[in-house]
């Protein structure tokens, strides 16, 4: 058993016994099923405290011949899969984690030699002197030793990112870094598996990956394994039942990340909440505010009206493909937007292409990044919101009114109101509260013989009316009611059995005054 060759399963023990483990054995029937094929490259990319690392270990502990670990694996899932005999401590694996020898700037310059020299003194140990070092590194050992034996080796690599978040704006270190990575598993008949995770899908220069023959695994495109990015709904139910915590709890503050069309949650923060039996934001603990406040503060192309529009529980259609997978290289919005959804801060549906703020925990995350930013007084906007909504309730149109003049002074520094899409986000911040009370604002909801602009439907077991916004650029909001009546944007819901309110909303160019007029809907 070795270092880096062969590893113990040590590490997965720890995780394996621990009170809040999650059995995410199943990956291994995966990967066992790509094993020695040409889809046998994966990088499987998530935000930190998202279980990179146990996965890692976990896969180490099964193939790796260095150990024995039927024992840990008795009960998990994987057990009854007909490959599980097959492969279990079968194999020669190469596990490394990078970070280990580049936890400094300074290890920049060797530390693409210190891993090679580390891993083939493993080799050295394991197999003798039946191999020559050379020019050629570790390739040219794994090259030697495949030829002489006819074995392979499966690769686990973890932290494989690091270098693009130390060395952000050193190109030659990343291409160094990536030239070193092709050598090693470009055409390399001795890689049966290759598993590489980070916090960042595979960098690209151009349009083009820099090494291409993995497939890629990621926030944006989990492809088909969505269930173990993190703790599923189910999963969360049952710790929930297991600890003796209430469900909606966590729900409401760790829930809101999509991969593969699935809920999933943050297992770290889960696991933090049902072991201090506290829901709060645990992300500070790894992750400060400075590090989101750095990205949102450059307004690359709206980027800040988009914050905003997703502060109000509004989505934002996102093109994620420019993005060069890196920590520097932002062209537009969408670039430092997909960035966000790698590093967690952002939540990406895929079926519709939209970002938003996942959950409570992620929101305050922004809060405090916008509250200590060139942001305004965003925040006193914000604190508005609760008594706009109860005016709404109360159908004061004038107060509502006068509430969103109060808001738009306060962000005329962040909004440019010259079109239609400024107002909406005018209009999702002023009804930033509802989402205490409401579900996330369906935007442009097909209903009748049209589109409502914005409706939020109560959450269940409230009593709360309903409400269907109609917005208006230099018209009335009296048209905006009437052209909700006329339309039957109401109908859509017309089974919700409380009251419905019709809130219609208009901005003047000419007096820069909004006007709204609220009415309860006859059903």
């Amino acid at each position: 058993m070795g270092l880096y060759v062969n590893p113990g399963n040590g590490a997965f023990e720890i995780s394996r016994y621990s009170d809040s483990y999650v059995d995410k054995s199943m990956l291994i029937s995966r990967t066992n099923a790509l094993y020695k094929t040409e889809n046998r490259f994966l990088c499987v990319s998530r935000p930190r405290r998202f279980g990179k690392s146990m996965a890692a270990n976990m896969l180490s502990a099964y193939y790796s011949r260095g150990c024995s670990s039927a024992e840990i694996f008795s009960g998990l899932k994987i057990e009854d899969t007909p490959t599980f005999q097959t492969h279990l401590n079968r194999h020669d694996v190469i596990r490394l984690d990078v970070q280990q020898f580049l936890f400094q700037e300074s290890h920049l310059d060797i530390f693409i030699e210190e891993m090679q020299k580390a891993v083939i003194g493993d080799l050295r140990k394991e197999y003798g002197n039946c191999f020559e070092t050379g020019p050629y590194g570790l390739a040219g050992v794994l090259n030697q030793l495949y030829a002489a034996t006819g074995k392979g080796f499966i690769f686990i690599i973890d932290e494989w990112d690091c270098v693009f978040r130390i060395a952000q704006a050193q190109e030659n270190v990343q291409k160094r870094y990536l030239d070193f990575l092709r050598g090693l598993f470009k055409g390399a008949d001795y890689a049966d598996l290759v598993y590489m995770t980070g916090i960042l899908p595979i960098k690209k220069y151009g349009e083009h990956s820099a090494i291409n023959i993995f497939d890629e695994y990621s926030m944006v495109d989990s492809r088909d394994l969505g269930e173990y990015f993190g703790f599923t709904e189910e999963e969360v139910r049952l710790q929930c039942e297991k600890h003796g915590m209430a469900y909606d709890d966590l729900e409401r503050w760790y829930d809101g990340y999509l991969a593969g069309g699935q809920h999933i949650y943050n297992p770290k923060s889960v696991a933090d909440a049902l072991t201090w039996k506290k829901c709060k934001s645990y992300w500070t603990g790894t992750e400060t505010y400075e590090a989101l406040k750095v990205y949102i503060d450059r307004n690359f192309d709206g980027l800040r009206e988009a914050v905003i529009e997703m502060l109000g529980n509004g989505h934002c259609r996102v093109d994620p493909s420019t993005a060069q997978n890196d920590m520097t290289s932002f062209r537009t919005r969408d670039d430092i937007l997909t960035l966000l959804i790698n590093l967690g801060y952002l939540a990406f549906d895929e079926t519709t292409s939209e970002v938003f703020i996942p959950n409570r925990e992620i929101e305050q995350e922004f809060l405090r990044a916008v509250k200590t930013g060139g942001w305004g007084n965003l925040t006193d906007a914000l604190n508005r919101s609760e008594d706009l909504l109860k005016q709404t309730w109360a159908l004061n149109g004038d107060a509502v009114a006068k509430s969103m003049e109060a808001i738009r002074n306060e962000t005329t520094s962040l909004l440019k109101y010259n079109n239609e899409n400024s107002l909406t986000c005018t209009v999702l911040l002023a009804y930033y509260s509802a989402k205490m009370y409401y579900m996330n604002p369906i935007m442009e909801l097909p209903s009748g013989k049209g589109f409502a602009d914005v409706v939020y439907l109560p959450k269940q077991d409230t009593d709360y009316p309903a409400l269907v916004v109609e917005l208006k650029w230099n018209r009335s909001a009296k048209g905006a009611v009437r052209q909700i009546k006329n339309k039957e944007y109401a109908s859509w819901i017309q089974q919700y059995a409380g009251d419905i309110l019709l809130v219609g909303i208009n901005y003047s160019q000419k007096t820069k005054k909004h006007t709204c007029v609220i009415e309860r809907w006859k059903k």
